[in-house]
Formats: C-alpha cells, structure tokens, sequence
C-alpha cells in the first residue's frame, strides 16, 4: 500500500471515529418533552453568559457533548482513557435531554479543551454553575479539588495545571451523589419518586465554563442597596496582588452617568445616587454598573454589573406588621415554582425556556415567585431583575436533620446560597427550612441567616414548625386558605402555600395516576375556585393581616397535575387575563339573593336518606322531609355555624327563594356564597349549576358560570336544592347566592389598571405624563 494510500485510508478512520462520537449522543424521549428540547443544539448548547452580574467579554464554554461513563466507589481516574458513553452537559444524567436518561449513584466525565493563544499570561479560572453533589475536578490528571453541595457555584484556579507541550488539556470530574439516602440539601429529589416527591438529579446541571483573568483580578463584587441614603453600598473583592490596586466603580442610568465611587479593594464604598429610581415589579428598573481595577492609572481588569435600588422590611402600618417595599405595603402574590422540566429536569432545555415561566408569572398578574426547595442558575434571577418579580427564595431542604457534619455541610451550602445570590435585587426574602424537612436548631441557623443579610427579610420555616423568629411567620393552608395567622408584635405573616387546583389534560400528563388537592374539570371552572381564594385572601389582607400568599403552583410537575401550566409548558390551562384580574385583589361586595345561614338564618327542608329520583326539579314534593335551621353538620367543624346537626353520610336539602327582578348585568355577576364539606352539588330549578370536591374551612365565593344563569328565573320564586356528602372528619353544608359588584380602587384606573405612559399615574395619557418622563430622564441622567 502506497503511503499516500495509508494517509487517505487514516483519514477516513479518524473521519469516521469523529461521526460516532458526534452520533453517540441522541436525545432520549420522557413520558413529557417540551418544544424546546428539540432545539437543544449539542454544538451549542446554553450559550448564554451564565454570570450576568459579573460579565468579562473573554470566556469558553464547555457545555456540549462529553464522554461519560457510571463509576463505583475506589475507581481509578481514567486519565488518558475513553469512556464508554456520551452525555450532553450540562443536563442531568436522569434527564431525557442528557441522552443517558438512568440513575447512577456514581458517575464519570470527560472532555478535553484547547486554551487559545490570546490567554497566554492570564490566570484560567474553571467554572463550574452546579454539580450535584460531590465532584471532583482533575485536569490533565492533576486534582483541582472536591466539592460538595449540589446547587452553589464553584471555580478553580487551573493556570498551573495547563500542559503547554500539548494542545488538547483533559478534563475528567468524578461525581458522586446520594441524593436522599443521606441526610444533604437535596430538596424534592427521591430515589423513589412518588406523590410531592421527584426524579433524582446526577450530576453537572449548570453551565461549565472556562474564563481567563489578569493575575490581578475582580474575584467577587458585593452589592447592597441603601435606599434611606441614596446610595449602593458596593464592595470588590480581589483575586492577587492588592498592592497600589484602586477600584474605580461607575452607574449608569439608560446609557447616562448617575454616580461614580473611588476606594480600595474590599473597602465598603457608598456610591451615591441623585433621585435614585427604585426596584418594584411595576418598574423594574436596572443600574449599569462598571468596575475597574486600575494600578499606575492602567486598567488591568474592568467587568460589567447591573443593581436595582429597592428596600424590604417588616414594619408595622395602621398597628399590623406588614411587609413593605420601598416604604409601602405591597402584598406579596405568586406562585410556587418548583424549576422541574420534564426533558431536563433540573435544567431547562434553552434561556427562552427558562424565561418563559417568568413570563407566564408575570402574565397571570402575579407579583412574586416561591423559588420552592431549589436554587436556579444565576440567568433565572437575571430575569427575575429584569422583568420585575420579587423571589421568595428557599433553601433546598433536608430530608432529615442528619447528623453534626452533614448539619455543617447544610448551613455551608446555606451561606452559599445567600453569598451567591446576595446582588440580586428580585430576592426579597430567604426560607431557612420547609414544612420542618430536616429541620434543626431552627433560631440559631435562621439568626445567622440574618446575621450574614441584614438587608432582606427571613423566614424561619415555611408552614409547620415555626420558632417565632425571623420576620415572618408562614402558613400553608390546602386546598383554599384558610384558619390564618395574625401579625405578631414582632413578624408579619402570610400564606406560604394554599390552592392546588388540580385539572387533567389528557396527553399532557407525566402518568395516568395524577394527583392534585382539589380538582377542576375546565379551565374555567379553574379560575373560578381560583377567584375564590382570591376573594378569601383579601379578606385576610385585611383581617387578621396577611402580607402575601403563595399559589400551588405555576406548572405541573411530574405526577402532580395542580399546575396553572401543564409539565411539557403546552397547555395554559385558565386564562391568564381572568387570573391577573383576580391577582389585583379588589375588595367586593355582594347583595345577597339568599343569603347563607350564617348571615341571616334560614329554614330548609332535608332528608338524610336517599330521596329518589327527581329530588332536585322544582316540583319534587318535599312535604314528608323535615325541617330545619342551616348550616347543617357537626360541632367542631372549622368554620362552621352549626344550626341542625348532620351527622350522617348524606344529606339532601330542598328551599324556595325570590331571585328578585335581576337586571342582564346582576345575571352576569351571580356568585356561590359556600362552605361544604366535603363533596356538593347545587341545582337550581331543577339544574346542576355547581358541583365541588373535598372541603373548605370556611365560607368562599365561588363564580357562578352559564348554568346558573340560565337556570335561575328572576322576579318568580326558585328552588334550591344541595346534596353533601361525607366520608371522614368533619362535616357541614351552608349554600348562598348573591350579586358580586367589584369595588375598583380610584388610583386603579378599573379593571384594565394604568396605561402603560401614564407616568403620573391619573387614568389620563397626555403632555403632562410626557412631562414627567422628560423630568425623570434628565433627573437620572444627571452625574451623581
């Protein structure tokens, strides 16, 4: 064979080597996928910059196509060698998108990299946005370093490691992960997944990347809004030689110069602002920020930031501890985000994806979000800043309270958390523990908490186990909220998980046996029992207090079907314009056509035996029933207002009424006043106009829909009738009608709210909000 023979033939075997390993990779299929995971491109693969609060222009990414293989305990590094597979990273090594899609408690990866010529005499600093749970990074055969905790961020120094002599550096990282067979911050993973508890996550789920910095270098920026005096509190911490190094920091507002602070590295500096303009969910609105490292009046390393000024307290108004941003009480409203994806897991298949949550909250009127027992990479909170929703942010919890040093490595992983995140104007408020999930010496780790953030407020324990300290105290109250708790001398407090109105959508379920807490049949019917929450919860606004609530949940996730938005994000179950009007929490009031017994008491005919067909029709002869004062049930039952015990499994009840002359536009706002439990159904005039499953603690307004306007006849006599049903605890059964008027704030401009240039905020757009824009503008403009 001819040497040019052997070249050719050389090549087509490399040629071909080089297409396997391409097609190794394929992405898997899970019972769910989103449309985005058809999009993920393995050759490009979350090319976002993934720290958006400390941006160079030099960085490599090294998400894409890795050799992986499963490991055993006492495994020797496979330097120089091949693994037997490919995964796509950083996706989960259970996640379809992975192309791996199985459980390995332990795992191998390996890739290699080239370092370009234009970063020779720099520092290479690997990075690493999360690995669950323990890694350990070698790179061309050397350790880097172990590290446990399975959602902070973590870098290694490399610079010493690089082999100059060769072109491609090997990178290997070894993980191990017990997810809850052991006491770690694991959140709601499970080895065995079930009911509120989901698939195990392996392995790298954030972006790995490499970035080249001068020998002297921003390690860190630190920054903390101060409101009362104008100004950022900012601070630079410094990776080498400090020595005749200044840090030179300078905001801006939309392109225009609004302060500038001098001072040395790691020195607190009070970076002043003329009118700052202030964080809320109705203005978002972002500083610039550049920071410079000079020496010898050279610049020898300059990043870019952003910050938004904004304050949160508790305080107390009209005698109430509320919680206030930027001096006034907003009431917290949003839903409890899991951050679960049916392809990926942890990790969303694309930015798009991931902002597509948010987008949703923010379309559904909802002002906040319950980042629930997960910590997302730091693009999550970029958008959270960006398009305005204040983030109640957990810590991932325990699933015991383990043992003294794996309670160490939990308050560890804890400071990284709020070190991490601690710039970010959008997280309002930290959640030490959940539902007492390995919860342990709650005062003193949540007194840290506080300790290390003085400018947020904290929650000790979200539902359950409360230790009265930090600033709130949180309720979790299912299916609507109800029985709440009273600000404290010392807290505000609030509702950290109600609701869970579960809906099927067929196709676009995780599994068949789906679950929810209470369930709806359409979209509609949805909104409607969502609007009655609402309505509770503006009652509780008021009296006893509560400063915010969380809604289970924005999307489905995996056997839970309780979501506004279904697992694969195809389906948007209620419409979002009927629950952002709900979210604006109006007062109402109500006229009432019959009003329940507990507002003016009423006689009904019942029978607690199964009265036969045709019971409902307004016909039905009722004579032989007994007759009895509402509600019916039995003492001790939350809420009720006991007037005939019921203590049976069933019972039927029959009443009269006069629905009064009703105008169309009283027919279009006919309302349930109700509280059963469990399970009612509600004719009129022989129509089932309402039919409700499980319990309430108390009286709710529930929309009434078509059926009971087109059943009810005004100006002549109707008849009600309710059947009840019940299996176990308590009882009771209390049916209203009423007319609903929603009693729209002056400053609200009804129910469309402000026009987005109405600037001064009087229902009206003209010169004087152009005015006010041109004021604003140049008032921000100007050099602090």
């Amino acid at each position: 064979m001819s040497k040019v023979s052997k070249l050719v033939l050389c090549a087509l075997v490399v040629c071909m080597f080089s297409q396997q390993q391409a097609s190794a990779w394929s992405l898997k299929q899970a019972p769910l996928m989103t449309d985005w995971a058809s999009e993920v491109d393995p050759q490009n693969t979350l090319p976002e910059y993934p720290r958006p609060q400390m941006v160079r222009e030099d960085w490599m990414n090294l998400n894409g196509i890795w050799q992986f293989q499963s490991g055993s305990e006492g495994d020797d590094v496979p330097a120089g060698q091949s693994l037997s597979g490919d995964i796509l990273v950083p996706f989960p090594v259970e996640s379809a998108i992975s192309g791996v899609k199985e459980h390995h408690e332990r795992v191998w990866y390996k890739r290699t990299f080239q370092v370009p010529q234009s970063w020779d005499g720099s520092k290479i600093l690997l990075h690493f946005g999360a690995v669950d749970w323990e890694s350990e990074v070698y790179v061309n055969g050397q350790s880097a370093g172990v590290h446990k905790g399975g959602f902070d961020t973590f870098s290694y120094d490399i610079t010493s490691m690089i082999d100059s002599q060769k072109q491609d550096q090997e990178l290997i990282v070894r993980v191990y992960d017990p997810t809850n067979s052991t006491a770690i911050a694991c959140g709601k993973q499970d080895l065995n997944p079930n009911g509120i508890w989901y698939t195990a996550v392996t392995g790298i789920w954030q972006t790995v990347w490499l970035e080249p910095v001068p020998q002297t270098s921003v390690e860190k920026l630190n920054l903390t809004p101060d409101v009362d005096n104008s100004c950022l509190n900012i601070s630079a911490d410094i990776d080498g030689d400090g020595e005749g190094v200044t840090v030179h920091a300078k905001a801006f507002a939309k392109g225009k110069k609004a302060g500038e602070i001098n001072g040395a590295p790691g020195q607190k500096l009070s970076l002043n602002l003329r009118d700052p303009q202030l964080w809320s969910p109705s203005n978002p609105f972002l500083y610039d920020l550049t920071v410079q490292l000079k020496k010898n009046g050279s610049i020898i390393d300059e990043v870019e930031s952003y910050f938004g000024m904004r304050k949160i307290e508790v305080k107390k108004v009209d005698g109430k501890n509320r919680i206030l941003l930027n001096g006034d009480f907003v009431f917290n409203i949003g839903p409890l985000d899991q951050g679960w994806w049916p392809d990926g897991l942890f990790t969303a298949p694309t930015d798009e994806a991931l902002k597509y949550d948010l987008d949703m909250t923010k379309e559904f009127g909802f002002n906040m979000t319950r980042k629930h027992v997960k910590i997302e990479p730091a693009r999550w909170y970029y958008w959270c800043d960006k398009l305005g929703l204040m983030v109640w942010q957990d810590m991932p919890s325990m699933r015991s309270s383990g043992n003294a040093a794996q309670r160490q490595q939990f308050e560890k992983e804890l400071a990284a958390m709020v070190d991490d995140l601690g710039n970010h104007p959008s997280i309002v408020l930290w959640v030490v523990f959940n539902e007492g999930w390995g919860q342990y010496d709650t005062v003193r780790v949540t007194e840290d908490v506080m300790e290390q953030d003085p400018s947020r407020i904290v929650t000790c324990a979200s539902g359950w186990t409360d230790h009265e300290v930090g600033h709130i105290k949180d309720d979790h109250r299912y299916s609507p909220p109800h029985n709440p708790s009273a600000p404290t001398e010392d807290r505000a407090s609030v509702c950290g998980e109600y609701g869970g109105i579960g809906m099927r959508v067929e196709g676009h379920m995780w599994e068949e046996d789906s679950w929810s807490y209470t369930m709806a049949e359409t979209g509609d019917e949805l909104e409607r029992i969502y609007d009655s929450y609402i309505q509770t919860l503006v009652q509780y606004r008021k009296d006893p207090g509560y400063s915010g609530a969380v809604y289970t949940q924005i999307t489905d996730v995996e056997g839970e079907i309780n979501g506004l938005i279904t697992y694969d994000r195809k389906v948007v179950k209620p419409d979002p314009a009927d629950i952002a009007f709900s979210n604006k929490m109006y007062e109402r009031t109500y006229d009432h056509i019959l009003p329940t017994s507990a507002q003016t008491p009423q006689t009904w005919k019942y029978s607690v035996s199964d009265p036969g067909e045709g019971w409902e029709a307004a016909g039905f002869d009722d004579s032989s029933w007994q007759e009895g004062q509402g509600g019916f049930g039995t003492d001790g039952t939350p809420g009720a207002v006991i007037g005939t015990v019921w203590d049976s499994s069933d019972i039927w009840l029959r009443k009269s009424f006069e629905a009064g002359d009703l105008t169309p536009e009283q027919m279009d706002k006919l309302i349930f006043r109700i509280h059963h439990d469990e399970d009612a159904e509600v004719y009129v005039n022989g129509t089932l106009v309402l039919s409700v499953d499980g319990f309430s603690t108390n009286y709710l307004y529930v929309n009434a829909g078509q059926e009971l306007k087109d059943a009810i006849q005004p100006g002549q006599t109707n008849t009600i009738a309710v059947h009840c049903r019940q299996e176990t605890g308590g009882q009771y059964i209390d049916v209203g009608i009423a007319v609903e008027t929603t009693n729209f704030d002056d400053e609200s401009c009804g129910q469309l709210g402000y026009a987005p240039s109405d600037f001064n905020r009087d229902c009206l757009v003209d010169m004087s909000d152009m005015l006010v824009f041109v004021q604003d503008w140049l008032g921000t403009s100007s050099e602090g």
